[in-house]
């Protein structure tokens, strides 16, 4: 069977990809970036060690959707798009929350949706902003994701949701793969 028939209905596009190479710095639009297998954004500081959670509460890859950035913007008159909301991609047209466990594509890169990614203090801190942790609430906050086979992810990139058959190695089953072979 085809890749493209194995796919779910489910997609989205990239619309903005941010890194930083140090914590606390400000994020810096690219337009693409080499995501790596198991480590992140090559350059980025979380696949550096240099990000403000490093060794505490570290994401490979996050992403948050256009449509909360916008909410946000309506709902408390806070703008974000310049990169504040300290997410890596920016999609639209599919609920980032809904990769959550599942596997999806980037261009030619496979990420694997591993947990939520709520606001913090942090995040207000940087953004220089009162009521911003508090705007990322309620789902705005966006996920975590680790990358499951690297490559290149570009702005206009289509994000699609991979049938469960399609990469049946979660990145659970990955770990306990690799250390049953050692």
């Amino acid at each position: 069977m085809p890749a493209a028939d194995r796919r779910r209905a489910m997609t989205g596009v990239v619309e903005t990809i941010y890194t930083t190479p140090e914590g606390s710095q400000p994020m810096e639009e690219v337009e693409e970036i080499e995501a790596v297998e198991r480590q992140g954004l090559r350059g980025d500081r979380y696949m550096k060690g240099t990000g403000y959670y490093s060794g505490m509460d570290e994401c490979e890859v996050t992403f948050i959707e256009s449509e909360a950035i916008r909410e946000i913007k309506d709902e408390f008159d806070i703008d974000l798009t310049d990169g504040r909301h300290r997410r890596n991609v920016v999609t639209s047209g599919v609920s980032v929350h809904d990769l959550l466990n599942r596997q999806f594509t980037v261009g030619d890169v496979t990420f694997e949706g591993t947990r939520p990614r709520p606001p913090c203090a942090h995040v207000e801190q940087v953004a220089d902003e009162e009521g911003v942790a508090r705007a990322l609430k309620n789902k705005r906050g966006g996920i975590c994701a680790s990358v499951v086979e690297d490559g290149t992810i570009h702005v206009g990139d289509e994000l699609t949701v991979l049938d469960d058959g399609e990469h049946s190695e979660g990145v659970a089953d990955a770990i306990k793969n690799r250390l049953a072979g050692q």
